[in-house]
């Protein structure tokens, strides 16, 4: 099976009080964190990633994907096409709030490669994986996923290469139960 990504252009961005059926998208890797306070479900998949996190009686569903994608419309938070940079937050119930960064950015062929180089090479302890090469070009994208934790929150950046458009998706995601006021 071919495990390549669509193009950048295509990408979209969102969020669900809901957790996806895994049968929607396409899984490369996977893996499950469990806090006295949460779980957080990380699927790395063809077009970029899904990550479920359930706690405080809140599920919040982050996806980065292909706006071709077919996914529900019912308990959508947050849709947005995956271009430029952008900051969100939301506020959900059960104290929990999400606050998310993400941007595309084009870089030049160079630099583009010492990244591809650098997340290839290098010791990772986060999710890490490597596509086929589309054939237009001699190495495949890549995505990488790394989590920090805490009691009661989680911080989660994903990186996702686009070799065919010289392009990388950075996203920053911050999941936490805030204190009753």
């Amino acid at each position: 099976m071919l495990s390549v990504r669509p193009k950048v252009a295509e990408l979209a961005f969102h969020v669900f009080s809901r957790s996806l059926h895994p049968e929607l998208y396409t899984l490369h890797q996977r893996r499950k964190i469990e806090r006295s306070e949460y779980e957080l479900q990380i699927d790395i998949t063809n077009c970029g990633h899904v990550l479920t996190w359930q706690g405080a009686g809140m599920t919040v569903c982050e996806v980065a994907t292909s706006a071709q994608q077919p996914l529900p419309k019912r308990r959508c938070l947050l849709s947005r096409p995956l271009k430029g940079s952008r900051t969100e937050r939301v506020e959900c119930r059960g104290n929990v709030q999400y606050k998310t960064h993400f941007q595309l950015e084009p870089v030049s062929p160079d630099i583009f490669w010492m990244m591809q180089q650098q997340l290839g090479d290098g010791q990772t302890e986060g999710l890490l994986h490597r596509f086929d090469a589309s054939g237009r070009m001699a190495l495949g994208a890549m995505s990488y996923v790394n989590v920090e934790t805490r009691r009661k929150s989680v911080l989660v950046q994903s990186l996702h290469t686009f070799p065919d458009d010289y392009a990388i998706v950075k996203v920053e995601s911050l999941v936490s139960i805030e204190q009753d006021v």
